[in-house]
């Protein structure tokens, strides 16, 4: 199928000044959750699991060239011997299991740290002229449906054969920290047709320009941090990097987006579920609880 997303991209490559100093020590993608079944597992292997239990069969991960020992070892060395062999029966075979996953993933370098925009441009050779699925290297989802927060998007960009953005509503007073999106009703609070998307907006930008009919007057579409995109959106960004477009020091994907959807259209889908950024001390310990 032609508009059927084979592969995703997880940008991983931050230095996580958030939540220093424990990310001297330790990657912001590794920090642990605890999932459903109880097990603890670093961020970014709820990431992956995301994609593949999705019908994702590729995944890409940019990282920082210094840092792709830490995640490779991860997915794909068994522990030494005297450890190995004092683990279950159990948790033996889910080394196998990681060594799996590992075998999906593609590790891809960010040499300089430039930006987000700069991180998924990256990832521009590895994809090729197909589309792909965007995760953020620290959300991780919990869907409140049936199908996982990663399905619903991948499903409705079949539907729809151009980029899709994922949505999730949020608190005027939140805003000014997420990407933000107005647009117009396909099927009521799920589907829109995106008429603009625009970068942490401030209350009054998004008061006067941002708002979506039939939601609180306090209460706005932001970015829920996955995407399904067209190979387009890598010319964005190379026209940036190209011209040295920078947007607070850096690189960006928001602008881009934009872009994208003035080039072909862009479709907004409200996903049944929930977000966690881990990338923030007070969210990471909220997430422990919550998901």
């Amino acid at each position: 199928m032609k508009n059927q997303i084979k592969k995703a991209v997880i940008p991983a490559a931050g230095f996580g000044t958030r939540l220093f100093p424990a990310t001297k020590v330790v990657k912001k993608e590794l920090f642990p959750v605890i999932d459903k079944d109880g097990r603890a597992k670093p961020v970014i292997q709820s990431i992956v699991e995301e994609a593949v239990n999705a019908g994702i069969e590729e995944i890409g991960i940019v990282t920082q060239p210094d840092d792709r020992d830490v995640f490779e070892s991860y997915f794909n060395n068994s522990p030494q011997s005297k450890l190995f062999n004092k683990l279950s029966q159990q948790n033996q075979e889910y080394c196998k299991y990681l060594q799996d996953l590992g075998s999906k993933i593609t590790f891809l370098a960010q040499d300089k740290q430039e930006g987000y925009g700069h991180a998924v441009f990256c990832a521009k050779e590895w994809v090729g002229n197909e589309p792909f699925l965007l995760m953020l290297g620290d959300h991780i989802y919990s869907s409140d449906a049936e199908k996982s927060c990663a399905f619903q998007v991948l499903r409705a960009y079949e539907q729809v054969s151009h980029s899709v953005i994922g949505l999730n509503s949020l608190p005027e007073e939140m805003i000014h920290k997420a990407g933000c999106i107005t647009g117009v009703w396909q099927e009521k609070k799920s589907i829109l047709k995106v008429t603009q998307v625009f970068e942490k907006p401030t209350i009054e930008y998004a008061r006067k320009n941002l708002r979506v009919e039939g939601m609180a007057d306090n209460e706005f579409l932001c970015i829920f941090g996955l995407y399904a995109l067209t190979p387009k959106i890598f010319d964005f960004l190379e026209e940036h990097i190209n011209t040295d477009f920078r947007e607070k020091g850096e690189f960006q994907l928001t602008s881009c987006l934009e872009k994208l959807r003035q080039a072909e259209g862009m479709t907004g889908l409200v996903v049944d579920g929930k977000t966690f950024d881990i990338g923030m001390p007070n969210v990471y310990r909220q997430t422990m609880i919550d998901f």
